[in-house]
């Protein structure tokens, strides 16, 4: 058997040469050639194959019972814990190279996050990419589950950055554990009764909790209220992972999940049928606020548009087309 000749650091130059010679100049024109093999110096999905198969383990874990928290090792990635490690290590263990990808960051694709947790996993995976919600086999996401459904054959995969919905009233994980042990959810039912008497309304406009199957209580990640109702008996499954918490749970196809509410309170989303998006005129969207600035000078505005931004392109180049049949027409 030959072996391969060994990458030696040339006397003079030292550690600087070998890694040229392993990765080539920044100083020299970018070659493609070159910059393949500076990529499959990366394991498929970045991180090793023992890791991935230990997330793979947790996640089924957590899909065989739902909404429950499942301990895992979480591994550092080149992103700040908080900043989708989570996600990424749920994608990274269940990517292969014919799925397709949508990344996306309150709704938006174009987001520093979005566009640089994408770039790692294409540059590390090759898979293609795509902002089309009904065409991609894995979505990850933070903040928002997309306007359009998903099917049985997607996978939405969330960042969460607190996975326990009962940090707002139990700071200590050993108790709060024994609290979903024992099925004690007495004090969250105090904290969102308190908010209401002083505040008028749940006071709680993200991470509202659910309950999964009528056992565990979840935490739905920072989504807004509005988006809530869309986990109910959903046909996708919904992966969720917290990198700094190093905590998985799921929500399989088809499970009830039911938000916390009141007899005399009802659950309500944030959603006013008065409000429109001011580029495709949608009103049963989840909308943000922004800022509009004058050209002239003048005084700005506020302006409502949908978060969902590939949605929202959508619903844009459709009603053009709307449009022209029309004009055709006539």
């Amino acid at each position: 058997m030959v072996q391969p000749e060994p990458l030696e650091p040339d006397e003079d130059s030292g550690l600087d040469a070998l890694l040229e010679q392993l990765i080539g100049s920044e100083n020299v024109e970018p070659d493609p050639e070159q910059a393949q093999i500076r990529e499959t110096l990366y394991n498929f999905g970045f991180i090793d194959e023992d890791s991935k198969r230990e997330v793979r383990r947790k996640t089924l874990k957590a899909v065989a019972i739902p909404g429950h928290l499942v301990p895992f090792a979480s591994r550092d990635l080149p992103v700040a814990k908080g900043w989708g490690t989570g996600g990424l290590q749920l994608t990274f263990s269940i990517i292969k190279p014919d799925d397709l990808l949508k990344v996306i960051d309150q709704g938006d694709d174009d987001s520093v996050n979005a566009v640089n947790l994408r770039r790692l996993i294409q540059r590390t995976t090759g898979v293609p990419i795509t902002t089309d919600t009904t065409l991609a086999s894995i979505v990850q996401t933070r903040h928002r589950v997309p306007e359009e459904p998903m099917r049985e054959d997607q996978i939405l995969v969330l960042q969460v950055p607190m996975a326990d919905p009962l940090r707002w009233v139990q700071p200590y994980i050993e108790r709060s554990t024994e609290m979903h042990a024992e099925m004690d959810y007495a004090p969250i039912w105090v904290y969102m009764y308190e908010s209401v008497v002083q505040s008028g309304d749940m006071d709680i406009s993200s991470q509202y909790p659910v309950m999964v199957e009528g056992r565990y209580l979840m935490d739905t990640t920072p989504c807004p209220r509005y988006d809530v109702p869309r986990l109910h008996m959903s046909e996708t499954l919904y992966l969720y992972g917290a990198g700094r918490e190093k905590r998985i749970y799921a929500i399989p196809p088809y499970s009830r999940v039911e938000p916390l509410e009141f007899e005399d309170f009802p659950f309500r989303t944030e959603h006013k049928p008065e409000q429109f998006c001011e580029k495709c005129g949608s009103t049963n969207t989840y909308l943000t606020r922004h800022y509009i600035e004058e050209k002239q000078g003048g005084e700005g505005r506020w302006a409502f548009f949908c978060s969902d931004t590939s949605y929202c392109q959508k619903h844009i180049l459709m009603k053009t087309g709307e449009k022209a049949e029309k004009v055709s027409g006539e």
